[in-house]
């Protein structure tokens, strides 16, 4: 007798629901798997925030524009769709910090801000004298009492200060999350850190014992630690989209409700009038989706209350004589303490010179976070003036921008509050419970980086498996 074909319906067409998708689909080929999988988008288009623009032969990403290559799921798929001629690490050279109204290199051997090279802290116009004696108490404090959650403010400053949190730490781990560090969650961003204090007791003295020594080939050319693809991320959403089955894949098409039926499956409500039923569902949609489609469930009520931070990209293109008095080196994050509307700048022609023709400059500034994020609603073009303003503080821009390309992110960023793993748990825990076969994943969850949605999708797809009795 045959086995009865198990339907699986994937909501969301990110990177998370087409990794979840496209692992699913695979499992089935090779295993002769009874599946059939659907993956369900809202939009017309799949990859959610990877968004490649190609105009007058630059290559402009609207909002990723890499992944750390040392986080191996993203190169591992790359290179199963068939992108590995595509892959590039960036160009390496001197990143900035900008306080008090200049940039200054960020030290030398510095982890996410924390020094494991003392020379390169000791000599920087960074922090003043107490300052860096304040950080210096890292060596003699001894380690925090053990405890569930803090805030990332909390833990860093005391360990090393103030200064040191404001002037390098916040810019370089907000420029990740667009947050605030006296709110995000330690356990939930950078859990190693506490694990190294606790091994080690000293910040510093563990970092610097466990962060290996970078490999470098004797005469090699120092390589770039993120990655993306020559033609754009997009490239990597088709590239995965493409290796779908034909016909699983619905776009322009919302999903309105899911209810559990009595024989266990789950049925979906869809804005066209289709009805569905699946087996298993995988929800890739962000948190605050969650609650509207699936109000039944209580457990998704905590979720209303994770904030969300709006953002905006802005990539201007220029001739190379229109730029000025830029410093060697990739671009530089923003302290908050700046009077600066901008948080960030690359100077992409500089990190990533495949991205734009010869004799042109790409910049690519961020507006938008925790507090801050009035900017965005702003029009174009009085975005392009206060950008424009902003660079005219740290370099001379002696004409108007050929282009600007705006992409602005409306609650883009899920902010990872104190206790968001603890929240979390629980939400897993009664939707075993009280929704089995039932599973969330995605940027609101468990990391927002792009191998780090890979990998969620690749363990809903081992959930999904086991609770089906696939594996």
């Amino acid at each position: 007798m045959l086995e009865k074909t198990k339907k699986i319906v994937v909501i969301g067409g990110g990177i998370t629901g087409l990794s979840t998708a496209y692992y699913l689909q695979k499992a089935a080929k090779e295993h002769q798997l009874p599946l059939e999988v659907t993956l369900i988008e809202a939009t017309h288009r799949l990859g959610g925030k990877i968004q490649t623009v190609k105009k007058d032969g630059f290559v402009i990403e609207r909002g990723p524009d890499s992944f750390l290559e040392r986080k191996a799921s993203a190169v591992r798929l790359a290179k199963e769709v068939g992108l590995s001629d595509q892959l590039v690490n960036n160009a390496t050279g001197t990143s900035y910090v900008l306080v008090n109204g200049k940039l200054h290199p960020m030290p030398g051997g510095s982890v996410m801000g924390i020094p494991t090279q003392l020379a390169p802290f000791v000599t920087t116009g960074l922090f003043s004298v107490p300052g860096k004696l304040r950080a210096a108490g890292d060596f003699v404090m001894p380690k925090s009492d053990p405890k569930n959650d803090q805030s990332l403010g909390q833990f860093f400053r005391r360990r090393l200060g103030d200064e040191v949190v404001e002037n390098l730490i916040e810019p370089l781990l907000s420029g990740i999350y667009a947050g605030d560090i006296d709110q995000m969650s330690l356990m939930s961003t950078f859990p190693q850190f506490y694990q190294v204090e606790q091994k080690y007791r000293s910040l510093v003295l563990g970092m610097k014992k466990s962060t290996p020594a970078p490999k470098q080939v004797k005469g090699a050319k120092k390589k770039g630690i993120f990655m993306t693809f020559k033609d754009g991320l997009e490239t990597f959403v088709d590239a995965i989209e493409d290796k779908l089955t034909p016909g699983s894949v619905m776009k322009g098409v919302r999903v309105e409700s899911v209810e559990k039926t009595e024989d266990s499956q789950y049925q979906l409500s869809l804005n066209s009038g289709q009805q569905l039923l699946a087996d298993s569902v995988v929800s890739t949609v962000p948190h605050f989706v969650l609650p509207s489609i699936m109000p039944q469930y209580r457990m998704f009520d905590i979720l209303k209350e994770i904030p969300s931070t709006s953002v905006a990209t802005v990539a201007m293109a220029f001739p190379a004589e229109a730029i000025k008095n830029v410093k060697d080196g990739t671009g530089f994050v923003v302290s908050r303490n700046s009077d600066y509307t901008i948080t960030a700048c690359t100077w992409t022609h500089k990190k990533w010179p495949h991205t734009t023709p010869e004799g042109k400059v790409l910049l690519r500034c961020y507006v938008g976070r925790a507090g801050d994020e009035a900017v965005v609603d702003l029009s174009d073009a009085e975005i392009e003036r206060i950008v424009l303003d902003d660079l005219n503080k740290t370099m001379k821009v002696t004409s108007a921008p050929d282009f600007t390309i705006v992409s602005r992110w409306k609650e883009a960023m899920p902010q990872y509050t104190v206790g968001h793993k603890d929240r979390l748990a629980e939400i897993n825990k009664q939707l075993l419970a009280q929704a089995p076969g039932l599973f969330i994943a995605g940027s609101s969850f468990e990391g927002l980086g792009l191998p780090d949605c890979i990998d969620q999708g690749e363990a809903a797809v081992e959930k999904t498996l086991s609770y089906l009795n696939l594996k």
